[in-house]
């Protein structure tokens, strides 16, 4: 049965979305229906649709008391709001609803496991939040929370880890149609750990181990993972809070994680091999992936930082979007995404310039717009370039660039020209490969966002961007001279 609460919530949405036209959003990325949207949650295939949850505040641009929001796709850049999933109306989650998963049950019926929140009084006087893992099972429409909630809490997670920081659990079914799920935990040491349950049928949960332990390497605690064999690898993804950067590899504050390594499902045993950052631009954090019904696997993240979320003035109508859906393959000892090849099925107006040699700047006829898929190829003519950069979402005032110095191998994202008011992070710097000195760049724009793929997957930098829509332009510039292909799609 519905509470008082989510029906208040889907009826505030279902009145409120009708303010916001459809040029306000972005054209195939999920932005949240009205008010907020952070993490993804939920990611899943059921019923011969996608789903994605997201966590949501309908009543306000700003994070406030979590609930779920429900959108439904068939190709994962074409979303259809559904109602709200879940609100915060049990004794066990009246704070929120917090982050969690979703996976197909043999009955028919779709899982959810999230995380419930209450604020608890200290005896300092200060509150906390207790967070405990909680289930509701549904159609794809409604769901009905689990009667026995919460299924863990504090007496299920290892001595001196936190109840305060146990969150966000991934559950998946395994193949011998047992389950399993990963949780985000704060270690005795003060650092992130992730910690796996089993279950026979869902429902019940038991504690197994602490599958991989952070002992202050990334950050501090580790929020948001999820788990997942590739081809012929396993990767953990999860979300580092307070990192510290590593070189170019890491950031400062909240990033992105990727473990790559052996996992012997015997022992439940993961031995980690390869680490690196999962997103190099500013915006991206707590990534879910899910398995598509033709084997691959896809991932979302938000397209947002904490620390950015005051770009975005407070009176706009929605705030938070996701990214493009992601292919993800292990190459060597790394993990590559490209955009999903969906995306390839909605490109026209093909615009194409080869060897294209210049010295200074240069705007091509037919390439400008906000809704662009763009493949450049940069190289150097006789002598090396120092600089090269693209600029885009421009006008007279504004643009957003990429800028590319291929002595030190350095590919930069800077948005501070791009109409914010807020001193907030603007830029980020990646070191990339460049094989003979030359850069391939994807360029994927979408209204709100930026999204770069660099040399054919190997790094990927995001940024949202919320310039005046009538900037659209698009031009070249060079420092010395440059040889340069371009390849644009209208979307």
């Amino acid at each position: 049965m519905t509470s008082q609460t989510l029906r208040e919530a889907r009826k505030y949405e279902e009145t409120a979305e009708k303010t916001i036209k459809k040029e306000e959003r972005p054209d195939f990325h999920l932005c949240a229906r009205v008010g907020w949207m952070n993490d993804p949650n939920g990611f899943s295939y059921y019923n011969g649709k996608y789903h994605m949850f997201y966590q949501y505040y309908p009543y306000d641009s700003k994070w406030g008391p979590m609930h779920w929001g429900h959108a439904v796709s068939d190709d994962l850049l074409h979303w259809k709001y559904f109602p709200a999933a879940l609100a915060p109306d049990e004794c066990y989650d009246r704070d929120g609803c917090f982050s969690g998963s979703a996976v197909a049950l043999p009955d028919g019926r779709h899982l959810l496991m999230y995380t419930g929140v209450i604020k608890e009084r200290q005896k300092s006087g200060d509150f906390r939040e207790i967070q405990t893992q909680c289930l509701a099972v549904g159609d794809g429409v409604d769901y009905e929370k689990y009667k026995q909630n919460p299924v863990l809490d504090e007496k299920d997670i290892p001595k001196g880890s936190s109840r305060f920081d146990f969150r966000d659990p991934r559950i998946w079914r395994k193949k011998d149609g047992t389950y399993a799920c990963v949780v985000g935990s704060r270690a005795a040491d003060g650092s992130g750990q992730i910690l796996l349950y089993t279950s026979a049928d869902g429902f019940r949960w038991n504690y197994k181990k602490a599958l991989v332990e952070n002992k202050g390497r990334f950050g501090s605690m580790w929020e948001c993972p999820d788990f997942f064999e590739l081809d012929g690898k396993w990767v953990l993804l999860t979300s580092p809070q307070d990192m510290l950067p590593q070189g170019f590899e890491y950031h400062n504050g909240n990033g992105t994680l990727c473990l790559i390594g052996e996992y012997d499902e015997e022992t439940e045993t993961f031995t980690e091999q390869h680490d690196q950052a999962v997103d190099y631009g500013i915006d991206f954090y707590a990534p879910q992936t899910v398995l598509t019904p033709d084997g691959r696997r896809v991932m979302i993240g938000w397209m947002q930082n904490w620390d950015t979320c005051n770009l975005r003035l407070p009176e706009e109508p929605w705030m938070g979007q996701m990214s493009l859906p992601r292919e993800l393959s292990i190459k060597g000892k790394r993990l590559y995404q490209t955009p999903i090849r969906e995306l390839e099925e909605i490109r026209c107006n093909k615009v194409e310039y080869h060897g294209i040699s210049f010295s200074d700047t240069v705007c091509l006829e037919g390439v400008k717009g906000r809704c662009v898929d763009m493949e450049l190829t940069i190289r150097p003519e006789k002598e090396l370039y120092q600089k090269f950069a693209v600029r885009f979402a421009q006008d007279k005032k504004s643009y957003t660039s990429l800028s590319f110095r291929p002595r030190e191998s350095v590919l930069k994202i800077d948005r501070k020209f791009s109409g914010s008011r807020r001193a907030i992070i603007h830029q980020r710097r990646s070191l990339v490969d460049s094989v003979d000195k030359k850069l391939k760049l994807r360029i994927i724009l979408d209204r709100f966002s930026v999204e770069v793929f660099v040399n054919d997957g190997r790094q990927v930098m995001s940024a949202t961007i919320y310039t005046d829509q009538t900037a659209d332009g698009i031009s070249f510039l060079v420092d010395g001279t440059a040889n340069m292909d371009v390849v644009k799609y209208d979307l």
